[in-house]
C-alpha cells in the first residue's frame, strides 16, 4: 500500500499535512477509507445581525395603517431637517464643496481618521481655554452615528452596560445590543423639563458600568440641561469613575432664550469622547460628516482609547474626502445670519406647536429649548378606547393623515414625538387636525370611566 502526503492550504515551515492511503487495485488507484463530508449549503446570519434591533423600524415597519385618503399626508415622524426643502443649507456651504470637487484634489483615500488639516480644523472651532482641543484629538467618523458607534466600541466590552436616557435616541440601544452590551435606563423628568433623575442614575452604575451617554440638546426631548444641573451630572461620573460619551449632535442648536454648555467645559477631570458633525446644525445630514472630540486632560483615558480609536476607525477608510477637503470653508465662511435664521424658523415654529397642543384637552407638551423636537404626553386616561401611543399614533394617521412617532420608539410610552422642522403652514394644519383628532375621541372622567365598564 503506498502512501501519500498531500499540502493543504500550508503557509510557512509548518504546514498541515493529510496523510491519505491509496490502495492498489489493478490499474485503478482507489481512495481507501477516508471520512468525507457531504457538502451542504449551511448558510446563516451572524450572531451580530440577530442581536442588531432598531426600535423605530421595528415598530413603525409593524404600524399596518393607510392614510385618510381624502387629507394629504403631513409627516411629523423623521428627523431630517431638508424634506421639505424649507431649510436649506447656506450657499457657502455648497460653495465650498463645488470647489473642493472642482479641484480634483480630494478623489483619493484619506487616513482613517481624517485629513490632518481637516482635523486641525475641526479642533480650532471647537477649542476652548475651558476644554483645549488639538488635532491629535479630533477623530473625524462618517457621521455623529459612526462616531458614536466608535465611542462605544472602544469604550466597553461585550457583558459591560451603558446608562442611556429614557427616553432617548434609540440609535444607542441597537448599537450596543449588538456589540453584546447590557443597555440600563435611566430616567429624564418631564415636569423638570428632561432632566435627568440623578439618584435614579447613580442607583444603576455597577462594576461592569463603561460609560454614561448623555445626550444634550435632546433627541426626542428638544430639552437643553443647564450648567448647574451639567455639573451635577458630572458630578456622579467623577463620583463613580465612569467616563461620559456626550452625544452633542444639536450642541448649536438652542433657541435664543437659552444657552448650551459643551459638557467637556464644565469638567477637567472626568474624560470624555463628545460626539457631533456638520448633519444638524449646517442642514446637510446626507453628507455624513462626523467627529469624535477627545477631551481628557487628566490622562485617564490615556494612550490605549486613543490607539484603540484609531485603530477602530481602520474597519473603513474614513468618511467621504470630498466633504472633507470642504470642511474648514464650511466651518469658518458660514455667515452667522445662516444660524440665527435656522433658529429662529425652530424656535417660532416650536412655540406655535406648543400653544396649539397645549390648548387641546388630554394633551400636555413639554415645552422645547432647542434641537429639532417637541414631545407630547398623552392623557391615555381620557382616551379608553386606545390601549397606547402606538394605538393612538396609528389612528391618528388613519383618520387624519399626521404622522407623529409613538414615544415608545423612545422606551418612554404614552407619549408621542413631533419633529418641528416642517413648514410653518404645515405645522398649523397637523396641530388642527390632531385637536379634530383629540376632540373626536377624548372623553371627560365620567365618559371615560362608562366606556371602561363597557368594555
Amino acid at each position: 500500500m503506498d502512501s501519500y502526503l498531500i499540502q493543504v492550504n500550508g503557509h510557512g515551515d509548518h504546514a498541515p499535512m493529510l496523510d491519505v492511503n491509496l490502495k492498489n487495485t489493478g490499474n485503478i488507484i482507489s481512495p481507501g477509507k477516508v471520512k468525507s463530508r457531504k457538502p451542504r449549503w449551511a448558510v446563516r446570519a451572524s450572531e451580530m445581525s440577530k442581536k442588531t434591533f432598531n426600535p423605530v423600524r421595528a415598530i413603525v415597519d409593524s404600524m399596518k395603517v393607510e392614510p385618510n385618503p381624502k387629507k394629504a399626508m403631513i409627516s411629523l415622524s423623521l428627523g431630517d431637517p431638508t424634506v421639505f426643502g424649507n431649510l436649506p443649507t447656506n450657499d457657502e456651504v455648497t460653495r465650498a464643496v463645488k470647489e473642493v470637487l472642482d479641484s480634483g484634489q480630494y478623489n483619493g483615500y484619506a487616513p482613517s481618521v481624517g485629513y490632518q488639516s481637516c482635523r486641525e480644523a475641526v479642533a480650532a472651532y471647537y477649542n476652548c481655554p475651558e476644554a483645549p482641543l488639538t488635532a491629535q484629538d479630533v477623530i473625524l467618523t462618517s457621521g455623529c452615528s459612526q462616531a458614536i458607534e466608535l465611542a462605544l466600541a472602544v469604550l466597553a466590552n461585550p457583558g459591560q452596560n451603558i446608562l442611556v436616557p429614557r427616553p432617548g435616541f434609540s440609535l444607542y440601544k441597537t448599537l450596543a445590543l449588538s456589540m453584546g452590551i447590557e443597555v440600563k435606563l435611566y430616567n429624564l423628568l418631564p415636569e423638570k423639563a428632561w432632566e435627568i433623575d440623578l439618584e435614579h442614575l447613580e442607583s444603576l452604575v455597577d462594576e461592569k458600568t463603561a460609560c454614561l451617554i448623555v445626550n444634550n440638546p435632546s433627541n426626542p426631548c428638544g430639552s437643553v440641561f443647564s450648567k448647574s444641573h451639567l455639573q451635577e451630572i458630572l458630578a456622579v461620573a467623577s463620583r463613580q469613575c465612569v467616563p461620559i460619551l456626550a452625544d452633542e449632535i444639536y450642541g448649536d442648536m438652542v433657541f435664543a432664550d437659552c444657552k448650551c454648555e459643551p459638557i467637556a467645559t464644565l469638567s477637567t477631570n472626568v474624560p470624555i469622547l463628545s460626539c457631533g458633525g456638520l448633519a444638524k446644525r449646517w442642514l446637510v445630514p446626507g453628507w455624513r460628516m462626523g467627529w469624535i472630540l477627545i477631551h481628557d486632560r487628566r490622562d485617564i483615558f490615556g494612550k490605549e482609547i486613543r490607539d484603540g480609536l484609531v485603530r477602530l476607525s481602520q474597519r473603513i477608510l474614513g468618511p467621504c474626502t470630498i466633504v472633507q477637503g470642504a470642511l474648514e470653508r464650511i466651518l469658518h465662511r458660514t455667515p452667522p445670519e445662516f444660524y440665527h435664521n435656522t433658529l429662529s424658523i425652530l424656535k417660532s415654529n416650536a412655540d406655535l406647536c406648543y400653544a396649539a397642543l397645549a390648548a387641546i384637552p388630554g394633551l400636555q407638551p413639554v415645552r422645547p429649548a432647542g434641537a429639532m423636537y417637541l414631545m407630547v404626553e398623552i392623557e391615555m386616561e381620557h382616551f379608553p378606547e386606545f390601549e397606547n401611543d402606538v394605538e393612538f399614533t396609528e389612528r391618528l394617521i388613519s383618520e387624519q393623515s399626521v404622522f407623529c412617532l409613538p414615544a415608545t420608539c423612545f422606551e418612554y410610552p404614552n407619549f408621542f414625538r413631533v419633529v418641528i422642522t416642517v413648514p410653518e403652514e404645515m405645522i398649523l394644519e397637523a396641530c388642527g387636525r390632531i385637536q379634530e383628532f383629540c376632540e373626536m375621541h377624548y372623553q371627560g372622567a365620567e365618559g371615560a370611566q362608562d366606556l371602561e365598564c363597557d368594555k
